[in-house]
């Protein structure tokens, strides 16, 4: 029977509120900290709930003398693009002060083990594709070069300390929970099929196709179609990666900082994004067609072949149809004849 207990950093957000599902379902003991600046308490079910902020020492030294932690799993970053390019210090701030602010914690209380929530924002503009953990990483955006910081950190933070960290740099999550028990609440909403079944959702309700808010970015790349491809992996499979890694620490088997790449391995175009959500949903979704925006790779493929070949991982749910699926169905159920995306969403990631 499993007895550690995981304090989950971050835990009221999309990916964090999924994490603490999985760690339940697995047997672990979970303890969430949260600012709730873009997370909502209802998410963490009924896991305690220390609301802190990572930029406060006294907050994080209170969680970690209130509760024994074997492993922490670190999601509490700000992650929108657009928004670290024009608040750059609220970036540096929360994902990189906190974070050391965290580790310090964390070695003050003689908790070793850690991992962590990267990007492939790390890698900037890619030079080949499929991309894999030797490609340079050359951050075009302070989300990315924060996210990048933190892995340098640790590794130096493995070699004098004797942290022990795991990694997980994320292409696109998707999806929702299976069970409807968790799902995706953004504010402002940036990703793709949330978007589009926002859309989908107005249609439902009776919506003018012609007044479609749903914006495509660019229909010229060098693409089967035209539109930008991603690699979407679904929030069950990073969540079954997570696991992988926390079982890999917990026997002490990470050698030092390890860092691994979480990608379906195949991409999926804009355009065949919305199809799919046609498809799952039977509404006839429309878009605008804009010009590309500055910086968009026409092609972002991970290869996680690192994270199958030591942690015994690999998407399951990588289907896209499928993927919509479990997304669709949170929004069905989440909106009850309104739409889930109003003025009440958010996440904390």
């Amino acid at each position: 029977m499993i007895t550690d207990t995981v304090l989950v950093v971050g835990g009221a957000g999309y990916i964090g509120s999924h994490m603490v599902l999985a760690l339940r379902d697995a047997g672990y003991s979970v303890v969430v900290f949260d600012n709730l600046s873009r997370g909502f308490p209802d998410a963490v079910g009924p896991a305690p709930l220390v609301v802190g902020d990572l930029r406060s020492p006294v907050d994080l030294d209170a969680c970690f003398a209130a509760h024994r932690v074997a492993l922490v799993m670190h999601f509490a970053a700000l992650a929108y693009v657009g928004e670290s390019v024009t608040e750059p210090e609220l970036y540096y701030q929360n994902n990189v002060v906190g974070t050391i602010n965290l580790l310090t914690a964390m070695r003050k209380h003689g908790v070793m083990r850690l991992v962590f929530s990267s990007t492939c924002a790390t890698y900037g503009e890619p030079d080949q594709v499929p991309i894999d953990e030797m490609h340079p990483q050359r951050p075009i955006n302070p989300y990315g070069r924060t996210k990048l910081m933190i892995e340098q950190a640790l590794v130096d933070y493995a070699t004098a300390y004797g942290l022990q960290s795991v990694s997980l740099r994320y292409f696109n999550a998707a999806g929702c929970d299976p069970q409807c028990r968790a799902g995706e609440r953004h504010d402002p909403e940036t990703h793709l099929i949330p978007l589009v079944l926002a859309e989908a959702l107005r249609m439902q309700e009776g919506g003018d196709p012609r007044d479609s808010r749903l914006q495509v970015f660019g229909t010229d790349f060098p693409t089967k179609d035209g539109s930008c491809i991603r690699d979407y992996i679904h929030v069950r499979d990073l969540c079954a990666a997570h696991l992988r890694a926390a079982e890999r620490l917990l026997a002490n088997e990470a050698l030092g900082a390890e860092f691994y790449n979480l990608a379906n391995g195949a991409g999926f175009s804009v355009l065949e994004v919305i199809a799919a959500c046609r498809e799952v949903t039977g509404q006839a979704v429309e878009y605008q067609a804009l010009p590309r925006r500055a910086g968009d790779p026409a092609v972002l493929v991970g290869n996680a072949r690192r994270a199958a070949a030591v942690l015994g991982w690999r998407a399951e749910i990588a289907e896209l149809p499928e993927i919509i699926r479990t997304a669709w169905e949170w929004v069905d159920l989440r909106s009850g004849g309104s739409s889930v995306f109003g003025p009440d969403a958010g996440d904390g990631k």
